[in-house]
């Protein structure tokens, strides 16, 4: 679904991104985990061509979205849904009309049509009693819930996740990670995720990358993430308090 093929860029002077290679296949729910700095957001935003490599190829699908210009790029753009750390919610509209803006900008549809689609997403997100409230009245965790609406309202094959649990409280973090992964499963949506929370990234991946300084230190599954021997690894693990016994190895096989 997605291919980095010797992708490398520099910013400044600085080698962010060193000549990475990874495949993130369809219906999986991929992980990008790394200190600040490491190389995460800049990964992320070449998959939707908000930066370009400075050498290497980028595919999603049988597109090369790194070549691609104008209406193609576009088409490219709309198989991708993007949650942003912080909603991103206009303010001045409410719920509903947050939700329908993409269908409204982006397509044809009445607006019989656009109310249905909506209602449907929300209803997903347990939201459509909130569809006439303004962003301001709700809780940080709600808020996330109507971006995440937003999000999939246009149908995306992908979507990326920009630290989604980031300024929540645990239980909202977990409340967030069960919609990521009840996606997965009930749409079989392809999911990138970029967080510092390894917590939410061992519940909700089928595959965790770590990179640092801008090079790929590991690539594996959860259970075997853990078991990592790379220092660097077993140093953002113990950062967490997460070590190789305890809980998270139980319940992994629910991503068979």
């Amino acid at each position: 679904m997605i291919t980095f093929d010797k992708v490398t860029k520099q910013l400044g002077g600085k080698t962010v991104l060193n000549g990475i290679s990874f495949e993130v296949p369809k219906g999986e729910t991929f992980v990008i985990v790394g200190l600040s700095g490491a190389g995460k957001s800049v990964t992320l935003k070449h998959m939707v061509q908000l930066m370009r490599p400075d050498s290497g190829m980028i595919r999603i699908g049988d597109d090369i979205i790194n070549e691609a210009r104008g209406a193609e790029l576009e088409r490219v753009r709309r198989r991708f849904g993007v949650l942003f750390q912080s909603a991103a919610l206009l303010k001045w509209l409410t719920v509903f009309e947050n939700v329908a803006l993409p269908l409204r900008e982006l397509t044809k549809m009445g607006e019989e049509e656009i109310e249905k689609t909506v209602r449907e997403k929300l209803r997903l997100l347990n939201m459509e009693e909130s569809m006439d409230v303004f962003p301001s009245d709700l809780s940080g965790g709600m808020q996330k819930r109507v971006g995440l609406a937003r999000a999939i309202v246009m149908n995306p094959e992908i979507i990326l996740y920009d630290e989604p649990t980031s300024g929540l409280d645990p239980v909202t973090s977990r409340l967030i990670d069960k919609l990521i992964e009840d996606l997965r499963r009930e749409l079989g949506i392809t999911s990138v995720v970029v967080t510092h929370d390894l917590h939410s990234a061992l519940a909700i991946g089928t595959r965790i990358m770590m990179i640092d300084g801008g090079e790929i230190v590991e690539n594996a599954s959860p259970e075997d993430f853990i078991k990592s021997n790379n220092e660097t690894v077993k140093r953002f693990l113990e950062s967490q308090y997460i070590t190789r016994r305890g809980a998270w190895e139980k319940g992994m096989e629910k991503h068979v």
